[in-house]
């Protein structure tokens, strides 16, 4: 039996940070419908990675707010191909309900059309939402409207956000849109744009604030502050309609992972959990919204050694993802069908199963 393990020159140490903030209680939701859903993915954030984001952070006794839920889950993740899951599989079961092969986006693994969340919720007078700091047309995003057999279409994977069911979509990829026409929706490209008076006045807002996925040291938007108009913009729009669908995702966490960086996990770590954050405040002044915080897959086969002083050696062991199952978090009404182990396609069931959604009217939400 062969095995081998990385260098010593993929260590990083890693210092043990001191701004601990410790447990907080969570309460579970009074109301046993959801209204709205809140899904909040980390790519590629493994366990591992949640750990040392925490030490980093504040060390053992630090919680990061994701940490403070009072129901976690650990979620299977292989796709209809493999034991290994692309982010396309892994997003189409969220989305569908249905295992597909790697690269496939919303259809099966026989190319059959699967109808999205944000397709099905459009039909029962609900609003939807992206958001991700990659492209907008990448995978994770992508299988929430797209429906083709390769998540690298991403020209044509554009044409069909333009046309889909999503009322506002924030990230990068200017790179594969046309420059829009008089009947397009709404596309910006400047972050100062993001002012609710000028987008609450619009039907449908596509933001594109890099050529692929946004560059921090640009100037870029962070995905506290995409996700933030988000929220004021399908609260504001969903008013007299029966609630929205929000996804967001941190996906430069994966990234980082192939990089193998811990310095870059931990700075795109760091704006994903104060989005959580921000999500979460949501959440407790409207109890009606129910919050999910998982991955796609684990990236960089992370592993945590024992401390050397006041520093933990982080060591990657593959520039891929790993085969780990991932974790699920959850808050607000219908946190408990998250709890214990399931597949990655439950998640889906769960979400509708959590909203009634065989018991919502059927309504339009156009304005």
């Amino acid at each position: 039996m062969l095995f081998a393990c990385g260098s010593s020159d993929d260590i990083e140490l890693v210092a043990i940070g001191s701004n601990t903030k410790p447990p907080i209680t969570l309460e579970s939701s009074p109301t046993s419908k959801a209204k709205n859903i809140i899904l909040l993915i980390g790519d590629g954030m493994g366990p591992n990675q949640v750990a040392l984001a925490r030490f980093a952070t504040g060390g053992p006794d630090h919680r990061l707010s994701f940490e403070n839920f009072p129901i976690t889950g650990i979620v299977y993740n292989h796709s209809a191909d493999s034991l290994y899951t692309d982010s396309a599989a892994s997003a189409t079961t969220w989305t569908t309900g249905v295992k597909t092969k790697n690269r496939y986006l919303a259809i099966d693994a026989e190319k059959k059309f699967l109808p999205t969340i944000p397709e099905l919720l459009s039909t029962k007078g609900y609003k939807s939402g992206l958001v991700a700091t990659s492209s907008i047309t990448h995978a994770t995003p992508a299988a929430f409207y797209a429906h083709i057999d390769s998540r690298y279409k991403e020209k044509e994977i554009a044409e069909m956000l333009i046309d889909s069911d999503i009322d506002i979509a924030l990230g990068g990829g200017q790179e594969f849109f046309d420059a829009p026409s008089e009947d397009s929706p709404f596309v910006i490209y400047d972050k100062t744009l993001l002012d609710s008076s000028l987008l609450n006045s619009k039907e449908q807002v596509i933001g594109l604030f890099a050529e692929d996925g946004l560059d921090r040291r640009l100037g870029t938007p962070t995905q506290l502050e995409m996700t933030q108009v988000a929220l004021t913009f399908l609260e504001k729009k969903s008013q007299n309609c029966n609630g929205f669908f929000l996804m967001s995702e941190g996906s430069q966490i994966d990234w980082a992972g192939h990089d193998n960086n811990v310095k870059y996990m931990l700075v795109e770590f760091a704006d994903f959990d104060a989005t959580v954050q921000a999500a979460t405040n949501f959440a407790v002044a409207n109890q009606d919204t129910l919050i999910l915080v998982t991955a796609d897959h684990a990236t960089g086969g992370l592993v945590l050694q024992r401390p050397k002083g006041s520093k933990i050696p982080a060591q990657w062991t593959t520039g891929s993802h790993d085969l780990s199952p991932i974790n699920i978090y959850a808050y607000g009404p219908g946190a408990e069908l998250f709890s214990g182990v399931m597949d990655n396609t439950e998640i889906f069931d769960r979400i509708l199963q959590a909203l009634d959604y065989e018991n919502l009217d059927s309504a339009d939400c156009s304005n």
